[in-house]
């Protein structure tokens, strides 16, 4: 039933990527062909279900299924978040509250229902609906969260990026040299992996008179997709030099 990758170093890249990726293929859809964060919303969420059923028909981890399913999240993510913060008018503070809380709920509910909340082996098919409902919901808080970096915090792109790298620096020196359980220190990294895409994706893509380097929606995603294409490949070749060594 295991079907998620080791956690590594090269996995927080991918990620990193991939949430990225996301923040500007989401405003590429969203705000630069002009659809719109509704339409953008359904559209992607459209395309996150069709790659989820797909991913929970398989049986062993395949990673350009597992990454598509994440890049899914992670686009439709940033025009939910969008939604919320901007045509419904709630804000980031109020719109990260929500999602905060509907992430909590999902982890409390996993724990109780399944009895772990291991993010590396996954007992049950109903195990895996969690994780994959736990991991939208942290891509969506993780945009509410970077767009508040940036734009109300006074920090800019550069700075919001700054202090949540920083963020995840501690974490990495608490999951070495500390006891804290590391399935809190995944979910702590996971979420801030994604406002950290965030406000690099705003770096990438907004014009040098706001702070970027104005790349694009477009240009941007096609580097970061780039990156994240080269990577998987990689880790495609060395899972088959794993397989015909066992």
């Amino acid at each position: 039933m295991n079907k998620l990758p080791a956690i590594t170093l090269s996995f927080w890249i991918m990620k990193i990527c991939a949430t990225t990726l996301g923040e500007t293929a989401g405003d590429l859809l969203s705000m630069t062909m002009n659809i719109g964060y509704a339409i953008s919303s359904a559209i992607l969420l459209s395309f996150f279900f069709a790659t989820l059923v797909v991913q929970l028909s398989t049986k062993k981890f395949h990673p350009i299924i597992y990454w598509s399913v994440i890049l899914a999240t992670s686009t439709a993510g940033t025009t939910m978040s969008d939604y919320m913060d901007r045509t419904l008018g709630l804000g980031y503070a109020t719109g990260s509250l929500i999602l905060v809380s509907l992430l909590t709920a999902t982890l409390i509910i996993w724990k109780l229902t399944e009895k772990s909340l291991s993010v590396t082996n996954i007992k049950s098919l109903r195990g895996e609906v969690f994780y994959w409902t736990a991991i939208l919901f942290s891509n969506t808080l993780g945009t509410a969260l970077g767009d508040f970096l940036a734009d109300n915090s006074g920090l800019g792109f550069a700075g919001g990026a700054i202090l949540i790298g920083s963020l995840l620096a501690l974490i990495v020196l608490a999951y070495y040299f500390t006891k804290v359980s590391h399935v809190i220190l995944f979910w702590l990294a996971f979420v801030l992996t994604r406002p950290f895409g965030a406000t690099f994706g705003d770096l990438l893509t907004k014009t040098h008179e706001k702070g970027g380097l104005n790349f694009g929606t477009i240009g941007s995603s096609l580097i970061l997709f780039t990156i994240l294409v080269v990577i998987v490949t990689i880790s495609i070749f060395k899972l088959k030099r794993e397989a015909k060594t066992t």
